[in-house]
């Protein structure tokens, strides 16, 4: 008799995910991890006494409305935002104003940013649509689409020339044909590449990032549940899989850390832990990165040797700055920001370069240039959800590219130290005070997220949103859909999987089912 009948590798969402529907199945699962808590980078940590912040994921982006209600997350309780984010340059320019209402926002865009920006946004949802069923965006239960079921998605050629920017195009080439106003639509079309090129390594300009741009703007259809933020941060979202998987008879154990996943004759039999002790089980699914689950927890011989070296090929490319402050009040912004001293527009304030200095940016980070003026989303959850700070405090929390990861002529604890005061010097521009409201604060780089999550290269999506590692090129529960895993009980439920990346449960709720149909 096995020990349980499935084992869960990483206690991050999809891990728990994944946990919670095989216990809720009837299955004995156990769900390990190596980390103190569980969750994963979709977790709300206190890093100070009384501070806490959402340590690494801090968007859960819209997702599947079948995995959201099976698992109860339509019902956890938000913070009610009219307003999601603001974005501007910083040189003086109207703020855009993302209102939650769709309505409010249009007459926004249209009183402020002029027609054309509101004809722009409508062009781009409508791009963005044959690309969401190409990516099956908003789908669950399903395995990653082919090229030819990708074209098979569009209706028109219109369409089908959509589809075709997702797997050729730039940032730029769609923007610029939607927004060709630099400077009227300055801070809307660099909010867009920074939705982009966060899960990219390349500049806007460069050929394949229109697919990052496709899957971040995907609009949200019939199958998708809109998202709103949740009371306590995205750590809410863990919390609450944690409560359902224990509820129904779950384990999860922590600092437990995996050091194998053992394999007998094709099958999995279980798994080995850092201490020596082993567990049985029939089934396995990983949480983790894709490529660290077939190269080094499964032993070589057991993975052929194509199917390793492709795995290998996994872009990793994390560039990126995660700040997190301690504020001993609330920033003041000077004019011609006054507009972001109303509580209602403080929860996330993106101040962006444009996509043209962005892309110099990513081309001067690849030759260990730290950006002279990064841009930047800085959030203060604590102005709406009070819980996160001590009384009269703010916690907050700020998002920058480039980082440069590449070779470089100064050390890497300068460039950190570096961005990171370019940083606070941008937000100071615009609110003076924020500087010396400032009294702890914390700076991740790629370095750190790899060695306290396990992600590769510090790369969150494990598996940047390239058109080589989207559709067929996106592992599906039981690796490539054209290279499947020949391995009996063993399933990937990682962000690096179809699905993902970002917050969207998918990956986990895929491989759970996957595991599911196969045992009957």
């Amino acid at each position: 008799m096995a020990d349980f009948d499935a084992i869960i590798v990483g206690a991050g969402h999809n891990g728990l995910t994944a946990a919670a529907l095989l216990q809720k199945a009837g299955l004995s699962t156990l769900c390990l991890d190596s980390k103190l808590y569980a969750g994963g980078m979709a977790s709300t940590v206190e890093l100070f006494d009384g501070f806490s912040f959402e340590i690494a994921g801090s968007v859960q982006i819209p997702t599947s409305a079948v995995v959201s209600r099976e698992l109860g997350l339509d019902e956890l309780p938000t913070v009610d935002l009219d307003v999601m984010s603001v974005s501007l340059r910083g040189v003086g320019d109207e703020p855009l104003v993302y209102y939650t209402d769709p309505m409010k926002l249009m007459t926004h865009i249209n009183e402020v940013h002029g027609a054309e920006a509101v004809n722009g946004m409508a062009g781009l949802m409508a791009w963005c649509q044959a690309p969401t069923r190409a990516l099956g965006r908003f789908e669950a239960g399903t395995l990653p689409k082919t090229l030819d079921e990708m074209y098979a998605c569009a209706t028109s050629e219109f369409e089908r020339s959509s589809i075709t920017d997702l797997l050729f195009g730039s940032v730029t080439d769609v923007i610029d044909r939607y927004l060709p106003d630099k400077e009227k639509h300055g801070a809307l079309r660099g909010m867009l590449s920074l939705l982009a090129c966060n899960t990219t390594y390349r500049g806007p300009a460069t050929p394949g990032t229109a697919a990052a741009l496709a899957y971040g703007f995907a609009v949200p259809d019939e199958n998708a549940l809109l998202v709103k933020k949740l009371q306590g941060g995205i750590g809410a979202l863990t919390s609450h899989l944690c409560d359902v998987f224990t509820s129904a008879g779950g384990e999860l154990r922590l600092r437990s850390k995996v050091e194998e996943i053992q394999v007998v004759d094709g099958r999995v039999s279980g798994v080995r832990l850092e201490d020596g002790s082993v567990i049985t089980a029939p089934v396995v699914i990983s949480g983790i990165a894709p490529d660290l689950t077939l190269n080094q927890l499964v032993a070589s011989g057991s993975v052929p040797d194509d199917i390793r070296e492709r795995f290998s090929r996994v872009d990793h490319h994390g560039s990126y700055l995660q700040m997190h402050f301690a504020l001993d009040g609330i920033p003041e912004f000077v004019a011609p920001y006054e507009i972001l001293n109303d509580p209602a527009m403080q929860s996330n304030i993106g101040i962006f370069s444009t996509p043209e200095e962005l892309q110099r940016q990513w081309e001067d980070c690849r030759r260990g240039i730290v950006p002279a003026d990064p841009s930047i989303a800085l959030q203060i959850p604590s102005v709406n959800d009070p819980g996160l700070a001590p009384p009269g405090k703010h916690a907050a929390s700020a998002f920058s590219l480039w980082f440069p990861i590449e070779e470089s002529d100064s050390s890497y604890g300068e460039m950190k130290a570096e961005m990171g005061q370019r940083v606070i010097d941008k937000i100071t521009r615009l609110a003076p005070n924020f500087e010396s409201l400032i009294l702890k604060h914390t700076t991740f780089t790629p370095k750190h997220m790899g060695t306290m999550f396990g992600a590769p290269g510090g790369d969150y999506c494990h598996g940047l949103i390239h058109p080589d590692q989207i559709g067929p090129n996106r592992p599906g529960p039981k690796g490539y859909v054209d290279q499947p895993i020949p391995i009996d009980g063993l399933y990937l439920a990682s962000a690096g999987c179809h699905g993902g990346p970002g917050i969207t449960f998918v990956p986990g709720y895929n491989a759970a089912k996957q595991a599911l149909a196969d045992a009957k």
